[in-house]
């Protein structure tokens, strides 16, 4: 897996405090309010980026309640009407790069918490394009509890479905594809029975940077810092970890 992955799913893998919960549940009643508003209404049959919302929502355990309230201010021009889009592209240590984006209603708030995050953790913000090229747009599914034989036989039935490429990690399989392959990989995972992590559209890295375990750690730490904003909704990067970085940075 890429650095990436192997960073959001231990952190998906140490689960959620509460403290913690309250502020993914607000990133992704923002991401339901702005899909609502510019992906055409609050029909997730007819507003594919609103079902994607709605599908990361209800894999958080989002309470159904809350999709609907926040659906309801997608559709009107109260709290959230000013809710816009914006991207940041920077460094860590070590020079890998880093892509995140935001739902913001305060542009400059965002820019300067983003900014003192990467300082304060030993990297530095970039300009707008410096990174972004290292990046594709691909379709990513993620199953757990998978044997080997199991997980590659899923592979292969995916990959003729139309994905690109998979990887096996610790009964975890990953699926990455194009953006268009995205409800047909999940609907051939939900028809072997496996269990569906997570489905979403993500920032791919085309090439990885090897980061040494000091690198490494501070890396892991920046990118947690930067996931806990509350105006970041995702967070990417092409650092590639080595195992024994990964595995304190499991047991902080």
């Amino acid at each position: 897996m890429s650095g990436h992955s192997k960073w959001a799913n231990i952190k998906h893998r140490k689960g959620l405090v509460d403290a913690k919960k309250g502020i993914v549940f607000t990133k992704l009643a923002r991401e339901l309010i702005v899909a609502t508003r510019q992906g055409g209404g609050g029909d997730p049959t007819a507003n594919y980026r609103l079902r994607l919302a709605i599908d990361k929502a209800r894999q958080s355990n989002m309470p159904h309640e809350n999709i609907d309230r926040a659906i309801k201010k997608g559709l009107g021009t109260g709290e959230g009407a000013s809710l816009e889009e914006t991207t940041y592209e920077g460094y860590a240590p070590g020079g890998a790069a880093i892509l995140l984006h935001a739902l913001t209603d305060n542009r400059n708030r965002t820019a300067s918490e983003v900014r003192t995050v990467f300082t304060r953790s030993g990297g530095s913000l970039g300009e707008l394009g410096s990174v972004t090229w290292v990046f594709e747009n691909k379709a990513v599914v993620t199953v757990e509890g998978l044997g080997p034989e199991q997980a590659e036989e899923l592979a292969l039935a995916v990959i003729d479905a139309g994905a690109d490429d998979f990887r096996v990690e610790d009964g975890m399989l990953e699926v990455v594809g194009p953006p268009t392959a995205l409800d047909i990989m999940q609907e051939t995972m939900r028809e072997s029975g496996a269990k569906i992590t997570k489905a979403e559209l993500a920032m791919v890295p085309k090439t990885t940077i090897s980061l040494d375990e000091d690198h490494a750690l501070q890396t892991l730490r920046l990118l947690d810092k930067l996931d806990d904003l509350e105006d970041v909704s995702q967070v990417f990067t092409n650092a590639d970890f080595p195992d024994v970085a990964l595995e304190k940075y499991r047991q902080e």
